[in-house]
């Protein structure tokens, strides 16, 4: 208890940060999967500009890009399930070493420039590999803040995992437009492989901070003649061959496990309007990267498109570190209303001021504050409504919301571009947003009812 005692007081003069990372074994995880993110902020946009190269189509390239984002985001559940009930370890070193393979297949065959509808089924195979390393990274932090007695820390955690989602948006775009423009319009797609592969290759190894699987199992203390049975918490002999097998990953495990008798954290009061929420609003940054390309593009300034791609993200970024250091007071839907209303008008202005790339960077920025403070409300209403066993399950339904809207946004604006120019492009943005409000809305109405009963 003194030493507890001690170190809340140690940390009282400190930033909420610094005490996250006073956690052992907080810093390794972190930002290996943080580095494993990095396929977040290039694949999609790296097929949309390798593709626009090769086949010189905006169409082409933006329903290429949602196809991978699609099967990405349909699978991610069923990932998600899987690290609840196996580990992540047991589930994430298997899956990894797949999903490499497959974006580096599918980045050899944009190379050798194979034919479209062979490069189609390539990216959706590729999309069905991807699982939400955030999710992950999140579920983490939730498990070493309850064992270390800190979970007052977590809407810290959950802000610094925003901020360093934009860092990944930050450099991520300005790298694949580099790279496409300075290297080659497919070097692109090779960059994030790698980056995914070292990443979770790390991540994985991690062993200290990794949940514990859903279900443990039970062991009593020896007791008489029954031999070894527990020692220090381990269970010894049949008893640790059976908590084994109950948590090895396999077919039959999890064909016969009762994993599907679980409660879905889709019934749960205001999951489901939460996801419409991130489906509607993550439309417009898709929406918005790819109509810019197209305006860089027509000015012939696609050497600067990363720059500009990145304001969003460096102000989106810095509005996770002030939301992670102040505790706001009220309804976690409250606070994501009024960032979405923000955020609508930022857009609005953006597309306004569309003449002047200065001062669309300044607005840009500006409107970038309130998105990271959106995705940490998100998540922390999903922790505070689903159990503990199937936290990230239903952080991935988070995640998946956002990428099924990545891909609709791109391929939406992809469409519009061909047909309406790149004006019309840049009002998506903000018309995404205001439609995801009202479900916002309801959202919260839906929540406060249930916490009334």
């Amino acid at each position: 208890m003194a030493a507890n005692d001690a170190t809340t007081v140690s940390d009282a003069g400190r930033s909420p940060y610094a005490a996250l990372f006073r956690i052992p074994g907080a810093k390794a995880f972190c930002f290996s999967g943080a580095f494993a993110r990095l396929p977040m902020s290039m694949m999609g946009l790296g097929i949309t500009l390798a593709l626009n190269y090769l086949y010189d189509n905006w169409t082409i390239a933006g329903v290429m890009s949602a196809a991978y984002v699609f099967s990405a985001a349909v699978v991610t559940p069923f990932y998600a399930r899987l690290f609840d009930r196996f580990g992540q370890r047991g589930v994430g070193a298997k899956v990894l070493a797949v999903q490499v393979v497959a974006m580096l297949g599918f980045a050899f065959a944009a190379l050798l420039r194979v034919p479209i509808p062979l490069l189609f089924v390539l990216a959706v195979a590729m999309g069905f590999t991807q699982f939400s390393f955030g999710a992950l990274v999140r579920t983490r932090w939730a498990y070493v803040l309850d064992r270390a007695g800190r979970g007052a820390l977590l809407d810290t955690a959950y802000a610094l995992e925003s901020a360093i989602d934009e860092i990944v948006f930050i450099f991520g775009p300005i790298l694949a437009a580099f790279l496409a423009a300075s290297v080659h319009p497919v070097s692109q797609l090779f960059v994030p492989t790698i980056a995914c592969g070292l990443g979770g290759a790390v991540f994985f190894a991690l062993r200290d901070t990794q949940p514990p699987a859903l279900h443990a199992v039970e062991v009593d203390a020896a007791h008489g003649d029954d031999g070894p049975r527990l020692a220090h918490g381990v269970a010894l002999d049949e008893d640790a061959e059976r908590a084994a097998a109950h948590t090895r990953f396999s077919l039959r495990r999890l064909k016969t496990d009762g994993v599907r008798s679980r409660r879905s954290v889709l019934t749960y009061a205001g999951v489901i309007p939460l996801i419409i929420v991130f489906i509607v609003f993550n439309m417009s940054f898709t929406a918005f990267d790819t109509s810019m390309t197209a305006v860089m593009k027509a000015l012939h300034l696609e050497s600067v498109l990363g720059v500009q791609l990145a304001m969003i993200a460096l102000g989106s970024c810095i509005g996770a570190l002030i939301f992670g250091s102040h505790e706001l007071k009220g309804s976690r839907w409250l606070h994501m209303v009024v960032f979405l209303v923000l955020m609508t008008i930022g857009f609005f202005i953006v597309h306004l001021c569309q003449g002047s790339l200065i001062v669309m960077g300044v607005f840009e920025i500006l409107t970038g504050l309130t998105i990271s403070p959106v995705f940490a409300s998100g998540n922390l209403a999903v922790k505070e409504t689903v159990p503990e066993e199937s936290l990230t399950e239903g952080l991935s339904w988070v995640s998946t919301a956002g990428t099924v809207g990545a891909s609709f946004g791109s391929m939406l604006a992809g469409i519009v571009l061909d047909h309406a120019g790149t004006g019309v492009g840049l009002m998506l943005p903000w018309i995404c947003v205001l439609c995801s409000v009202p479900f916002a809305l309801l959202g919260w109405m839906v929540t406060g009812r249930a916490a009334r009963r």
